[in-house]
């Protein structure tokens, strides 16, 4: 698995030479949580890519090349006639587990509980839009923080009915892969707002549980970064200045 260059592409830039080697061509930024759903299930499922990374903010002229709308994540699939790309978390997610079965199934086989899961993960979307004033508001108001946990009670009721350590059950599977990402970010707000914000370790504490066991997992290892480099990033935001790059320097 390679990554050409350990940069974002801007705008300007030429678009990478690749080898016409048949390899996933997985097209990203570092801290778009999006995109880390479909790493996490490359990793997951071991499967052979090229990672380039795109700056969002000074996007390249040839990406649109690869999504029409210059959105991440996308995978470009040279190895089929004409080289079609693919884009969309859950539909890259779902794609890949189809095509690449080795590893074992990431989705549930049994059609109502497939249903279920999918619908489960589009109940973080509420989630989503209520943590990103916090994550990237430099002092969010307190109903920012009281919309995002009230969103985020669904994921504590749920884990706690479904009464296993993971969403997917004994292991973990395609509802943990697609939640992760936000739950690796959270941590860092106790790095950015005054007063070092943790989850509520009663109020969520069977969901608090399985995020410490989904971060043992070997594919999200791969896939982190630390706590401070999310702040770092979300400082860059905070002053309406992104800086991509930021993953790639020491803390």
């Amino acid at each position: 698995m390679s990554s050409i260059p350990l940069k974002h592409f801007k705008k300007g830039t030429p678009k990478p030479e690749l080898p016409e080697d048949g390899i996933l061509r997985f097209y990203s930024m570092r801290f778009c949580p999006y995109s880390q759903r479909v790493r996490l299930v490359l990793e997951a499922k071991k499967i052979p890519h090229h990672k380039i990374y795109i700056d969002l903010s000074e996007k390249p002229e040839w990406y649109t090349d690869f999504s029409p709308l210059g959105k991440v994540p996308a995978i470009q699939l040279p190895g089929l006639k004409g080289q079609p790309a693919l884009v969309e978390s859950l539909v890259i997610a779902e794609y890949l587990d189809d095509q690449y079965p080795g590893e074992g199934p990431l989705f549930p086989k049994d059609p109502l509980q497939k249903a279920q899961d999918r619908i489960l993960i589009e109940r973080l979307a509420p989630a989503v839009s209520a943590v990103y004033p916090v994550l990237f508001t430099k002092n969010p108001s307190p109903d920012a923080l009281t919309n995002f946990e009230n969103a985020l009670e669904v994921f504590e009721v749920e884990i706690t009915k479904r009464g296993t350590p993971y969403f997917a059950g004994q292991k973990i599977g395609i509802v943990d892969y697609m939640i992760w990402p936000w739950f690796e970010r959270f941590p860092a707000l106790k790095y950015t707002l005054p007063e070092k914000y943790e989850l509520d370790s009663k109020r969520f504490k069977n969901l608090l549980k399985w995020r410490d066991l989904v971060a043992q997992d070997e594919s999200v290892k791969k896939t982190e970064l630390d706590a401070q480099i999310h702040a770092k990033f979300m400082r860059t935001r905070h002053a309406n200045e992104p800086n991509y790059d930021v993953a790639f320097e020491p803390l």
